[in-house]
């Protein structure tokens, strides 16, 4: 039997064909395998017959994606305005402005903002009692004079100071 295999040509090109197509058949069996795995992705465990719907839901849920990003894009925005007019650039400078006292006990705090806006506090610690004042500054400047310490206090805390 394996002779006549052998001596007709036609017996081996049958054989060769049907050993391709086998070859063929598992090569398209892996790949509609795979082509399976991606659909149970795309469908989310849904039934495959409901194509429009799922692409009508993964629209929606991009259309709430889009939303989404854009009201964290707004809330980002606010906070960073609302950081920028926030304290941010704080000093304290301790000092002795009369001789009779002692232990520096009288200060003066510098509270800013990014734009150099906010106040200077400062407190004069005195045998009487203890006098305290604020100045308001506006991009560095105060319409009030400022004491050697409060303007001290400004560049610690990073003021840009205009003259």
């Amino acid at each position: 039997m394996l002779n006549t295999l052998i001596q007709n040509p036609i017996y081996l090109i049958s054989l060769s064909i049907l050993i391709l197509l086998i070859i063929w058949n598992v090569f398209l069996h892996l790949q509609l395998s795979q082509i399976k795995k991606r659909l149970k992705v795309f469908f989310n465990g849904k039934k495959a017959t409901d194509l429009e719907g799922v692409l009508f839901e993964e629209i929606k849920r991009l259309k709430k994606a889009e939303t989404d990003i854009q009201e964290l894009f707004n809330s980002a925005r606010f906070l960073k305005k609302m950081a920028n007019q926030s304290i941010q650039k704080v000093s304290i400078v301790r000092f002795n402005p009369f001789k009779e006292t002692g232990g520096d006990q009288s200060f003066a705090i510098a509270l800013l903002d990014l734009h150099d806006n906010g106040l200077v506090i400062s407190s004069l610690f005195t045998r009487d009692g203890n006098r305290i004042y604020s100045k308001p500054i506006k991009s560095g400047q105060s319409t009030y004079p400022l004491s050697k310490e409060e303007l001290e206090a400004l560049k610690k805390a990073g003021a840009k100071i205009k003259k």
